[in-house]
């Protein structure tokens, strides 16, 4: 089928599926490939989805979600933004990625052009194929921090162009987009769709929402990253009123709605789970300084240095210039789970994104056997 048949697969989870294979065999890997916190849920988080289980909160819920989770989000922008967002322009999805297919479905048409990042999240050009759009890409670098430059933006921007898509604090790169930035996006008269699944984790500066710039935004965001929930699959977006129908449509049809007990752990993690997220927080910042540290010891350089999300993104080009055979190597030899740079775009060959989503003596002990194995597989490197 045209459109499908270009999506190429996530380089991320196949890595960790051959990881998973040399578990089953008994070996030990350590895990910095996947963007997934080592947390466990918040109590009270667990504690409101249990309760609304017992009380047989487990049906079909309104399509764009209970009100009052949606108010919560609400209130949650804020309280925290300074935005004033109604609750009919709020969809509760079943994780952020379904919110991403539900955005780009509602008004992005085939031979459509959307605009990212290169490098970006692996995922986001082949969501964009397969509504039939096409990804048009900005080479972002870490000598400029990963940042857009306006210029290369505009260059592309055409008659086609229906959205650009922004990620911040980013995946990949852990890059915090300054205000100027989101400012001067905002106003190129374009659509944003805004990423913000990772807002929550920021060490240095300050997240800053697009809604602050322009109404003409669709916001993703949800509760995986912040609130240690990756497997309730509980996400959401926020859009103009002019989408919304679009979208609850889209939704009603493929989704329906997200699981109802869920949505009540939602509401939970947003009104009473705070202390959480920040305890979170400043224990990834103190992994990802430790990062740093052992990513330049053992050879690789860091120019850019991530002020959010959980990965870095370190130079290896010293030692090859492809990243997906060294990741296999590196796993299959030192037992350690990265992913390649060229997963998240061809401007990214020869980096690896390593995650701090793991403990402190997993990242040592990680480190330690990379460093072995580079000074045995590259000592002329050095």
């Amino acid at each position: 089928m045209k459109g499908r048949e270009d999506i190429s697969p996530f380089l991320a989870m196949e890595i960790l599926e051959r990881a998973h294979e040399k578990e089953r065999r008994g070996e030990r890997v350590i895990h910095l490939e996947i963007g997934e916190p080592d947390f466990d849920t918040p109590e009270v988080v667990k504690e409101a989805a249990v309760k609304a289980l017992r009380e047989g909160k487990t049906g079909y819920t309104h399509s764009l979600g209970i009100l009052p989770l949606r108010e919560a989000i609400c209130r949650h922008y804020g309280e925290k933004y300074g935005v004033e967002v109604s609750p009919d322009q709020v969809v509760v999805t079943s994780g952020s990625s379904p919110g991403l297919l539900l955005a780009l479905a509602s008004f992005v048409s085939p031979g459509d052009e959307v605009i990212l990042t290169n490098p970006c999240y692996a995922c986001y050009p082949n969501f964009v194929k397969f509504v039939g759009g096409i990804p048009r890409y900005v080479n972002v670098y870490d000598r400029d921090n990963f940042d857009m430059d306006m210029a290369s933006v505009k260059k592309i921007l055409g008659r086609r162009t229906r959205a650009i898509l922004v990620n911040s604090p980013g995946n990949p790169t852990g890059t915090v987009l300054p205000p100027e930035t989101l400012r001067e996006l905002a106003s190129l008269g374009v659509p944003i769709i805004s990423d913000e699944i990772y807002h929550g984790l920021v060490y240095e500066g300050e997240e800053r929402t697009i809604l602050s710039y322009t109404e003409d935004a669709i916001v993703l965001n949800g509760f995986s990253k912040a609130y240690a929930m990756t497997g309730w699959r509980l996400g959401y977006l926020i859009a103009p009123k002019r989408l919304v129908r679009t979208i609850q449509s889209l939704q009603q049809n493929l989704f329906i709605s997200a699981n109802e007990f869920v949505q009540y752990g939602g509401v939970a993690a947003l009104e009473e789970a705070g202390d959480f997220v920040e305890t979170m927080r400043r224990e990834l910042d103190g992994r990802r300084k430790l990062l740093l540290e052992l990513c330049r010891k053992v050879g690789f350089e860091v120019r850019s240095e991530p002020k959010g999300a959980f990965y870095v993104m370190a130079d290896a080009r010293r030692f090859t210039g492809d990243s997906f055979s060294f990741a296999v190597e590196l796993l299959d030899e030192a037992g350690v789970g990265v992913t390649p740079g060229v997963d998240f775009g061809t401007n990214a060959e020869g980096y690896i994104r390593f995650s701090y989503a793991s403990s402190r003596e997993n990242i040592e002990e990680a480190f330690h056997r990379i460093g072995t194995f580079l000074r045995e597989k590259y000592s002329h490197a050095f």
